[in-house]
């Protein structure tokens, strides 16, 4: 006879597995698991599974949220604390010891194409070219609901101008579904989405994986230049401003220096190319390296036809 396993049994089974993950992992991501089967998601498991170390964990939200309260209780450990708050929805947690965009690009292989169907939110914008559609002048109505400019051509609608059928972020209509589907355009693609990112404690959104080392330097050096501009003003030196600081001061000594009688070597530089800027002008091409220009060769003069000693209408 089968052993009966109690819904207490099932939720301490449950909480134990839960725990363990938490110990055993520092990082991880949550994911939205809407509009994805069954077979996709096995699918997914099993890819994760040959690929390294990450497991997925689904389940009530209720549920993950007690077991979480405990764990933080009876350990002390909060690093997972922020996962509370954002345990909303039809989600769940991929833990992982592999790289974390590895991992989400591996998910991202088994996302499936999907028709857009009435009444779910649309994740991305659709719309349709301009051009013949292959479909029989009967089946205008579809058009006129969305307000699309059409015409009769050789027997078929035709559309006059690129239209936007659906936006981003807005309930899909039945007309807009029917005529998607008459169209033949599948436009969306489901799969886990990835909604945040937990890293040892530190919390993040996706989009911090696709950064690359010049978004990087390029966040820092407009940081270093809202610091030196700051400091400029405020006129507090800091790194950042020391070198601004020093080319100001440099800028206010040549100028006193070119209007009075005080020197300095470089000065007495810029002194003589005022005083003489055509010789500097002149040498400026040599220092160079490329020299002077050569002087353009003068045209050849045209040879003169030589006269032939009659007339041509003679």
């Amino acid at each position: 006879m089968p052993k009966i396993v109690t819904r207490a049994q099932k939720k301490e089974s449950y909480d134990r597995k839960f725990c363990e993950l938490l110990e055993r992992f520092d990082k991880a991501f949550i994911v939205h698991a809407d509009n994805v089967g069954s077979k996709q998601f096995q699918n997914i498991r099993a890819a994760l599974r040959e690929q390294g170390d990450t497991v997925i964990l689904m389940g009530k939200n209720t549920m993950m949220k007690r077991c979480l309260r405990l764990y933080i209780d009876r350990t002390g450990n909060d690093k997972w604390s922020g996962l509370l708050e954002i345990l909303v929805g039809n989600v769940g947690i991929v833990f992982t010891a592999m790289s974390l965009t590895d991992v989400r690009d591996k998910i991202d292989e088994f996302r499936v194409g999907a028709p857009a169907r009435a009444g779910v939110i649309a994740p991305c914008s659709v719309g349709v070219s301009a051009g013949p559609t292959g479909m029989d002048p009967s089946q205008t109505s579809f058009f006129q609901t969305l307000n699309i400019a059409t015409k009769i051509n050789k027997g078929s609608i035709e559309i006059l101008n690129d239209m936007e059928v659906v936006t981003e972020g807005e309930k899909v209509g039945a007309s807009q579904a029917t005529l998607l589907a008459k169209l033949g355009i599948r436009p969306f693609t489901y799969g886990l989405r990835m909604v945040e990112v937990f890293d040892n404690g530190s919390r993040y959104s996706p989009k911090v994986l696709d950064l690359t080392d010049d978004d990087i330097n390029a966040a820092v050096m407009a940081g270093v230049a809202n610091v030196a501009k700051i400091s400029l003003a405020l006129e507090i030196p800091t790194l950042a401003s020391v070198p601004h600081s020093i080319v100001n001061a440099y800028k206010k000594v040549l100028s006193v220096g070119l209007e009075t009688e005080y020197s300095f070597p470089l000065c007495d530089k810029v002194k003589d190319m005022l005083a003489n800027p055509g010789a500097f002008a002149a040498a400026a091409p040599a220092a160079g390296g490329g020299g002077a220009k050569a002087k353009a060769p003068e045209p050849e003069p045209e040879e003169e036809e030589e006269e032939m000693g009659f007339d041509l209408f003679d």
